[in-house]
């Protein structure tokens, strides 16, 4: 039996109306989730431009995985490349807002790091007036645990790293079209700031944040109204933790970590482990996000280079060796024995330095070690063969630098003050061992030189020998 037509309109009807509130309760959800946002900066005009930009997407990709309800946004200005801006859309997920480099008027104070010329574009987060809430954030941050409560923070909150100025790495605020046209004017007209970036700016911005409470997040998901100072679990700085190899921070969720240290001691570096304990850290955290992928072919070309430069100076040597006999004595020795041992000395701190700098910066402390180690091994066995040196000797150092890596990565140390103990204790036996090292080096170039052994003058024969003159 079918329906009447009246029936059929009354449920028509009641088909439009749970159509029209499911959508309404859609768009208020998805309104909700997007309330609030993490927002990083990017800008170009450094040498490391590049590991800050790695930086970023594992920070950002590391709160993905974190599950946290909010948008996760970077400031970037407009002349980020095109390829970054499309790959952290496209593969990060990330909105990425461009924006004009504001001028920094504070370049001409006599403390004023270039580093930071444009760090100034952190007031655009206050620009954001589509969201309620926006955290902040540096690119050198490693977060533990969702920190989604701070979106209950009140119009400016932020961590005191310093006992008396509180640290811009991490902050919350409530964008506001009236706040950021105020300090844009005020950075127009010079507002005193004693560093000249974005941290002294602030502090001077925001001067009474360190007599205000404690934030707290309500129980009940309420936002607060004010400005608190942020408890350090927010901001763990990492030289807390290299005292006592462990976290013991009193106040607040041990929630992120933040390495406000000197720019080549930044997490990111494949030397930060094992002489930063915490750099492993960073890199697990890439390995998990992120992946290595990208500089993996550079690592196998190295390796292969390295690995084919050993063979070859090892098959050469005996040839070497027979270029070596029977030379005409040399009247300037002390002159020849002098520019030998420099030529020596240089070509052995090359073999330490070249491999350096030729490792991507951002490689995996794992990978990035073993293929120094390979390139200095390649390299100073180039130095052994072509001035003919005693292998031991020359390897010595290298040795050496094997032996602080397993000191300074020993797990088991009962506190920080002990592993500076152990790793001062370990170079102080060393140094002597190294400076026989070298001793035996220069005596031996001294010995090949006064066996008329080595160099021989270019476009003269060789002497007959004297068992040669004796057939005539």
């Amino acid at each position: 039996m079918g329906l009447s037509r009246s029936a059929k309109r009354v449920l028509w009807f009641v088909f439009l109306c749970l159509t029209v509130v499911c959508g309404v309760v859609a768009t208020e959800e998805e309104d909700g989730r997007r309330k609030h946002a993490y927002v990083a900066m990017m800008y170009m005009g450094t040498p490391r431009d590049y590991e800050f930009y790695v930086a970023t997407r594992v920070m950002m990709r590391s709160l993905a995985r974190l599950g946290v309800d909010a948008d996760r946004v970077v400031l970037a200005s407009v002349d980020v490349p095109a390829r970054w801006v499309h790959t952290m859309q496209k593969e990060d997920g990330l909105k990425v807002v461009s924006v004009e480099n504001l001028r920094n008027p504070y370049e001409k104070q006599g403390n004023f790091d270039k580093r930071f010329k444009l760090t100034l574009n952190k007031l655009y987060a206050w620009s954001l007036v589509h969201y309620d809430r926006v955290v902040m954030l540096d690119s050198d941050n490693i977060f533990l645990q969702k920190t989604d409560e701070l979106f209950q923070c009140g119009e400016f909150c932020a961590v005191f790293i310093n006992p008396c100025i509180f640290h811009t790495g991490l902050f919350v605020l409530q964008p506001s079209t009236e706040v950021f046209k105020n300090m844009i004017h005020e950075v127009e007209i010079g507002r005193e700031n004693p560093d000249g970036a974005d941290q002294g700016f602030l502090a001077g911005y925001f001067p009474d944040l360190l007599g205000r409470p404690m934030f707290n997040p309500p129980e009940n998901g309420t936002k607060l109204v004010g400005t608190y100072r942020l408890p350090l679990g927010y901001q763990m700085d990492a030289s807390y933790y290299y005292l006592k190899l462990r976290w013991s921070i009193p106040c607040g969720p041990n929630s992120v970590i933040t390495f406000p240290s000197a720019p080549w001691l930044k997490p990111w570096y494949w030397w930060s482990w094992p002489v930063l304990p915490l750099g492993l850290s960073w890199h697990e955290q890439r390995r998990q996000n992120l992946g290595y992928g990208s500089e993996m072919p550079v690592i196998l070309i190295q390796s292969l280079l390295y690995v084919g430069i050993i063979a070859v100076t090892r098959l050469a040597r005996p040839s070497l060796s027979k270029l070596c006999y029977n030379r005409r004595p040399e009247k300037s020795t002390s002159f020849l024995l002098s520019m030998l041992k420099v030529a020596t000395l240089w070509s052995m701190l090359s073999a330490y330095t070249v491999p350096f700098f030729l490792i991507p910066r951002t490689i995996h402390p794992l990978l990035g070690w073993p293929l120094y180690l390979l390139g200095s091994a390649a390299l100073n066995s180039i130095v052994i063969n072509v001035f003919l040196l005693p292998p031991l000797a020359v390897l010595t150092t290298w040795l050496g630098l094997v032996g602080a890596l397993f000191v300074m990565a020993y797990p088991y140390y009962s506190d920080g003050l002990v592993r500076a103990l152990v790793v001062f204790m370990y170079a102080f036996c060393c140094s002597p061992v190294v400076w026989a090292s070298l001793v035996k080096i220069m005596g031996s170039l001294q010995v090949l030189v006064e066996r008329e052994a080595y160099f021989p003058r270019l476009g003269e024969p060789n002497p007959p020998t004297a068992e040669f003159t004796k057939l005539y």
